[in-house]
């Protein structure tokens, strides 16, 4: 009998040990997608990854909140409506309906969560304001594959061109070298191009273009738990946590923005 019940022992003991080597359970993921073209302070890429940035922060609190885990899916623009309609994404975020075609109804919107204001960006302050009307033609900084709807005639007319960029961050650079006049800019990553730089060398922005409310879009599927997804992003947006986290990256710095211009 006692033989037994070492034997038990030594059997619990092993199972024991076996149970302590096995991997932990993982949480479910939620599928966030991000643009490669976003720049700070959206987010900054190492390796197609997101390392930084207010959208990252803001996605991997949102997993966190529902007991998920963020999988950063990083696109470019044109393959992530592909990827939306094959059902590979559960959230895109700092989006419109105009800017997402999901005919399918695949997808259902957060009320607006962003509030993203589109500036015609200067490198000097000019001694009187700035008339769109009256400006010659002229080359105008640009992100690629960004539509500039208060811009689009000129374009279309070819009366401005468009010195296009990969992302916002290039398109400010290239302003600051004096590459062009006038460039594009949101009011965020200007904000945040500027707090790096004392201000004798910030820019200017001129004339506010437009302004949009963005929102998220959560795809519709038993497997995610879509409104949940929107009740946390409805909290966080009222809590204030929205704009702190755009606030972390656009504090004036002590040091300026280190880097080559393109």
């Amino acid at each position: 009998m006692l033989h037994r019940e070492k034997s038990m022992r030594w059997l619990l003991s092993l199972l024991m040990l076996y149970v302590g080597y096995l991997p932990a359970k993982q949480p479910p993921l939620l599928r966030v997608a991000l643009l490669d073209s976003w720049a700070m302070p959206l987010a900054q890429f190492e390796n197609n990854y997101p390392v930084e940035g207010a959208l990252p922060d803001l996605m991997n609190s949102l997993a966190s909140q529902l007991g998920m885990r963020a999988d950063f899916h990083v696109l470019p623009r044109l393959r992530l409506q592909s990827a939306m309609e094959r059902g590979t994404i559960d959230v895109r975020c700092f989006v419109i309906p105009t800017w997402a075609n999901d005919p399918s109804n695949q997808y259902t919107w957060s009320p607006p969560l962003f509030q993203q204001r589109d500036w015609l960006v200067a490198h000097e302050k000019p001694s009187t304001p700035v008339n769109l009307a009256s400006l010659p033609r002229q080359t105008i900084g640009t992100v690629l594959g960004f539509y500039y709807p208060a811009l689009q005639p000129q374009f279309d007319s070819g009366y401005f061109d468009r010195d296009d960029a990969r992302n916002q961050l290039q398109v400010l650079q290239k302003l600051q070298a004096r590459r062009n006049l006038y460039a594009v800019s949101s009011q965020w990553s200007l904000d945040w191009f500027n707090s790096q730089l004392p201000p004798e060398q910030r820019l200017h922005p001129l004339v506010m273009l437009e302004e949009q409310a963005l929102g998220c879009m959560v795809r519709n599927d038993p497997a995610v738990p879509t409104q949940a997804i929107l009740r946390t992003l409805a909290r966080m947006k009222q809590s204030g946590e929205i704009e702190r986290a755009f606030a972390r990256y656009t504090q004036p710095a002590t040091a300026p923005l280190m880097g080559h211009n393109p």
